[in-house]
Order: structure tokens, then sequence, then C-alpha cells
């Protein structure tokens, strides 16, 4: 499919532990979209590091870290024709007061009197975005480099 892309959701530890697993696998299954790949991972300083690269220096990436590590997350790479934009609308306003009924956080996260967000799931918001996040979750299944690729004929 000529325009078909890949995007990153991730099943963040809170969604997990309140078993939405399954449930956001069906609803973008019934979007028709392609589970690429999934996989269920402990999410390391690095990795987090990466993925939030622009929060990193904040006050408040502390605090992201450690949601992130609380428990296991889900990492799902979510293939079909527009599905960045799709998955990203699927999942709903990062604020769960904010987000529709109908949409995963609307109908899944929590928001606490101080402040604390659990907001159950995580999308790219750009292609680009996407192929940076796939990266992080997904390095076995980056592109090697084509001197990557020479060095393994090479020793053959």
């Amino acid at each position: 499919m000529a325009n078909s892309e890949k995007t990153l959701m991730l099943v963040k530890p809170d969604g997990v532990a309140e078993g939405h697993i399954g449930e956001v696998i069906t609803r973008l299954e019934r979007k028709n979209y392609q589970i690429s790949a999934l996989k269920v991972i402990k999410a390391t300083p690095e990795q987090l590091q990466a993925h939030y690269q622009e929060k990193v220096g904040k006050p408040y990436f502390k605090e992201i870290e450690t949601y992130m590590m609380e428990g296991p997350l889900v990492a799902i790479i979510v293939s079909g024709t527009g599905v960045v934009k799709a998955v990203h609308r699927l999942a709903g306003q990062t604020r769960p007061s904010d987000a529709l009924p109908g949409t995963i956080r609307g109908d899944f996260a929590h928001e606490y009197p101080d402040g604390i967000l659990r907001n159950v799931v995580h999308t790219s918001d750009s292609r680009e975005n996407a192929h940076h996040e796939i990266a992080i979750w997904f390095p076995e299944l980056a592109v090697k480099s084509r001197k990557d690729e020479e060095k393994t004929k090479s020793k053959k």
C-alpha cells in the first residue's frame, strides 16, 4: 500500500495494570489497522530519555520517568493508511479531563486532584516522531545502515 504508514502506541503501566490492553487492541482492529509488532517491556531510563528528549531538563521529567517505570508497558507498532493521525485521535486529548468519551483516554484515563495524570496510552503525533519512537522501542527492527550491511557481507 503506497499510503500505508506506521505509528507507535504505548499502553502505559496504568493501562496494563488496569487491564486495558485487550480493549486498546480491539479498538485498533475495529478500525482495520494492522498490528505489525507488539511486545511487553519494562522501560529503561535511557529509552525514556530518548523518547521524551525535549522534556528531560524540565522539573516534571522525574515524575514522567517514575510513572513510565512503575510497571510493564506494551509497545505496539500499528500500520495502515492515515494511521498516525487516526490513532492519535483515537487516544484522545492528553489530559483525561479534556478527552472525549469514546476515546481511550476519555474512557479509561484518570486525573487526580493533586495534578497527577494517568492517561493510559501514548501515541506518536507525526510521521517523523513515529519513526523516531519506533526505533527507541523496537531497536531490533531498525533499518541497518549501509556500513553495517557491508560489514556483515565482508565477514562471510
